[in-house]
């Protein structure tokens, strides 16, 4: 079993932000695949099971990642390098996606969470670049994370989600 895991923030206000674009990046998967999300309270998330890949979009916020995740990995017996966790990154070029393991969280608090939950940071990460705040606009980077993605923006990460949609089997 394998589980994919995006990042960002339950509420509803939170949807269309740079933030979420873990969760953007799973709907688009599962809404390419005509599946749809369970809810699972016990688990502390949202869960999409197909084939052997259990997808997941936490429900306890982004700074607390790491509880959701840990739960999910419990309860199916997951190993850790089956874990592959979809998030924003500040640091990569708008759209700009890096696939990698084992490497630190740079400041992101949503990866900080896991790593602290699982104890090591050898799972599966693909960081999708949302750019930063542009030069002179004084929008600390924390601010920028929580502001929605413009239309077209919004559009350029559902993008990255169909690739992934396509095959299933990067993990």
């Amino acid at each position: 079993m394998k589980m994919l895991v995006g990042l960002g923030n339950p509420d509803k206000k939170y949807s269309k932000t740079r933030h979420n674009t873990g969760f953007i990046i799973l709907d688009e998967i599962v809404s390419a695949h005509g599946l749809s999300w369970d809810a699972s309270p016990k688990l502390k998330s949202e869960i999409c099971k197909t084939g052997e890949y259990i997808l997941v979009k936490p429900r306890t916020f982004m700074n607390n990642s790491g509880e959701a995740v840990s739960l999910v990995k419990e309860y199916f017996g997951i190993d850790t390098p089956d874990i592959c966790v979809i998030h924003d990154d500040v640091d990569l070029p708008f759209g700009q996606r890096k696939e990698q393991v084992g490497a630190g969280h740079a400041g992101h608090k949503g990866v900080m969470s896991i790593m602290d939950s699982l104890g090591t940071k050898d799972f599966k990460r693909i960081r999708v670049g949302i750019g930063r705040p542009r030069i002179g606009s004084n929008l600390p980077v924390d601010d920028f994370v929580l502001n929605d993605f413009s239309s077209e923006e919004l559009d350029g990460i559902k993008k990255i989600g169909v690739p992934l949609s396509e095959n299933l089997n990067f993990l």
